[in-house]
């Protein structure tokens, strides 16, 4: 019996159209192993770490001393450009065990949880100075509510959130609603808001 090769655009098409949490644990757990040498090659021109890492820089006042949080941080993409940049204190979270595990073999992350951002995070208000998500927000994995409330919750008063957001999710998840939910309830400043890129500083 043969068994069926999946390539990275099956894999990447397969997480787009998962529907539940279990779906999308148990796609990246079977992915890990693979998912740097096919996302992460520059091949693919997956440059969104490197430039949120940027912008975490220019925006920050000493990145070296900021407490960090890469929420969703799958393989440790993220965590390695943020570190590349001058982070030193970086935790990850994700929602896959076998992510976490190579996340780990990066020696860039304090701190490694398991935890679903489509729920409430269990971790106190204010631990960071900032909050990175970059991947997450796309078809088939979380959308903006809870999650971009519990990213603001998670910072310190005046601290970043900075997300990525798959252009065709921005809409039909309807973002740009509750980044506007947030200012009006004068949680948040919005620093930047548009599809693709979101930027929080906690009121």
């Amino acid at each position: 019996m043969m068994t069926e090769v999946q390539t990275p655009h099956m894999y990447l098409a397969q997480a787009r159209a998962a529907t539940s949490v279990q779906d999308c644990m148990s796609l990246y757990d079977k992915w890990a192993a693979t998912y740097n040498a096919e996302v992460g090659d520059k091949a693919q021109n997956y440059v969104a770490p490197e430039i949120v890492a940027q912008v975490a820089l220019r925006l920050s006042q000493d990145l070296a001393q900021d407490t960090i949080l890469d929420a969703g941080c799958g393989t440790g993409l993220v965590g390695q450009a943020l570190a590349q940049t001058g982070a030193k204190t970086i935790d990850g979270l994700d929602l896959s065990p076998a992510m976490l595990k190579v996340a780990k073999e990066t020696g860039v992350y304090r701190n490694l949880f398991q935890a679903d951002l489509t729920q409430r995070v269990q971790h106190q208000e204010g631990l960071y100075d900032l909050v990175t998500c970059v991947g997450t927000f796309t078809n088939g994995h979380v959308g903006p509510d809870p999650a971009l409330r519990e990213f603001v919750r998670l910072v310190k008063k005046g601290g970043t959130v900075i997300a990525t957001v798959l252009q065709e999710f921005w809409e039909s998840a309807k973002f740009d609603a509750e980044v506007e939910k947030l200012a009006a309830e004068k949680v948040v400043e919005v620093v930047a808001q548009e599809a693709v890129l979101v930027i929080l500083r906690k009121a």
